[in-house]
């Protein structure tokens, strides 16, 4: 039990070191990490028939989509990409209660799919050489 405890503190460490020293892109990066992994650990939990667990699995992530992703879109920038990633998420959202509810794992699936895309277009868009691709400000710097 101790060693869990232990392993955990130092996960939150890292997390927190990484998130200090993270730009905005490498956050938005670690946000769609983050609500993949709760994605995969509710899959788990649902497998294993460990209902609390999936929820809170599920829970954790359609807060990293709200509270997160969703949160930090600039609609004044970002336009029509970021109203249709509000609809996106928001569409995630209700995907994953659908797949607490109904215990589907396929819906998981789904979603973790869509995040996986967006978080590879993410990606490139923050590896591509300046005047590659044109700018689109998503988030808000603060």
């Amino acid at each position: 039990m101790y060693a869990r405890h232990a392993i955990n503190a130092y996960a939150q460490v890292g997390v927190q070191t990484g998130v200090m020293d993270a730009s905005p892109q490498k956050l938005i990066a670690m946000l769609y990490d983050g609500a993949r992994t709760a994605i995969a650990q509710a899959k788990f939990h649902m497998a294993a028939s460990d209902v609390p667990a999936k929820g809170n699995a599920i829970t954790r992530a359609i807060n990293i989509i709200d509270n997160g992703l969703n949160a930090v879109l600039d609609h004044e920038q970002g336009g029509e990409i970021s109203a249709s990633l509000e609809q996106l998420y928001d569409y995630m959202t209700r995907r994953l209660l659908l797949a607490n509810l109904r215990n589907d794992p396929d819906l998981l699936t789904e979603v973790d799919g869509l995040l996986g895309n967006l978080a590879s277009a993410w990606s490139e868009m923050g590896n591509a050489p300046d005047g590659a691709t044109p700018h689109l400000s998503l988030v808000t710097e603060r």
